[in-house]
């Protein structure tokens, strides 16, 4: 439990602090005065105040802020260089669209370093346990070995093989491992175990009683960022390809977690490494950028769309448009932290 919540603190404390810096540096390189740099919300168990800005850490965790002057269109505006309405739109642009840019930043970051200090994993089935008395076991499978062909098929991944392997109940299938420069072959009978799927069913499936061994291979500097950037790319395709999936209907909303969900994560994944907790957190990270720039009013996206729109109008929208689309955004937020709430009560 107490791996759990350092866990979490750590992952959500850093990525929303991470955000927040970047709407804080820009807007100050911008000449705007930041009132308040809060990390978490209110009511603050830390306040102090340096220069023109209140620094505070709020005693809810699931959030920060940066409150500029000027920045609310319902306040009285003085007109000062120094307000964030008084900035050309691009300025103002370049201050919102900071946050989710340094979480992108922070994931690119960790993976390379990752990359760089822990190095590339090898796309090959090593074996790192193999339980006693399995048909693995039974068959000769030791700890180390290579799996390199099921029944025919070339094996390069844990996941694949275990793909291939699930199907075939209690059936006899072919194998083939090197062990070192040793080629080995042999039929196994697969034993049944029980697995849960996505929908919540249990059905029955086919093992042969392995454990996966990671094997990395050393990158260079430049190659490791290379790869931290890749990686950081594929992670944003595939949030946008899970989003776009609640249209098509490959996603489900049983899927989407929250707090709870993220907390149990980051226990589990503390718990397997700190390096396995720093992907975490740079999956985390390329999330929240993603989520971030959608078009949702409340959202940076939502602010980033008023401003595309004063652009084409050549004016700010009215108070009234803004109060519209911006009681829309809320209830829109509302509604997914009901839905998330359930979801982590539920799972």
């Amino acid at each position: 439990m107490l791996t759990t919540i350092l866990a979490t603190i750590f992952v959500l404390g850093v990525l929303i602090f991470i955000h927040e810096l970047g709407h804080f540096i820009v807007a100050k390189r911008s000449g705007i005065k930041v009132e308040k740099f809060s990390l978490g919300f209110p009511p603050s168990i830390f306040s102090r105040k340096w220069g023109d800005t209140e620094y505070a850490i709020g005693v809810i965790p699931l959030g920060g802020f940066v409150k500029m002057a000027g920045e609310n269109p319902d306040e009285e505006m003085s007109g000062a260089p120094w307000e964030f309405m008084s900035k050309p739109v691009w300025k103002r642009f370049l201050v919102i669209f900071a946050g989710p840019f340094m979480n992108f930043v922070l994931a690119v970051t960790i993976l390379a370093g990752l990359f760089f200090f822990r190095g590339k994993e090898v796309e090959k089935v090593f074996i790192g346990k193999v339980s006693e008395d399995s048909p693995a076991a039974q068959a000769g499978i030791q700890d180390g070995d290579n799996i390199i062909e099921i029944d025919g098929t070339s094996i390069t991944s844990f996941t694949q093989m275990a793909e291939v392997i699930r199907g075939k109940v209690e059936e006899p299938i072919v194998v083939t491992w090197m062990r070192g420069e040793r080629e080995f072959r042999d039929t196994l009978v697969t034993m049944k175990s029980m697995a849960v799927t996505r929908e919540g069913d249990s059905v029955a499936v086919g093992v042969i009683g392995v454990g996966s061994k990671a094997v990395y291979q050393p990158l260079g500097v430049f190659t490791s960022i290379g790869e931290g950037f890749n990686q950081t790319i594929f992670y944003v395709v595939k949030t946008f390809e899970f989003i776009g999936g609640f249209f098509s209907g490959a996603s489900k909303a049983k899927d989407v977690g929250g707090p709870i969900f993220i907390a149990q994560l980051a226990g589990a994944t503390a718990r397997a490494g700190f390096d396995i907790l720093l992907e975490f957190m740079a999956l985390l990270s390329v999330n929240l950028a993603v989520l971030n720039i959608l078009p949702i009013p409340v959202l940076d996206g939502g602010h980033i769309m008023f401003l595309i729109a004063e652009k084409f109008k050549g004016s700010p929208l009215s108070l009234k448009v803004r109060m519209v689309f911006q009681q829309i955004g809320i209830a829109f937020i509302l509604l997914l932290v009901i839905l998330i709430t359930f979801n982590d009560l539920t799972r």
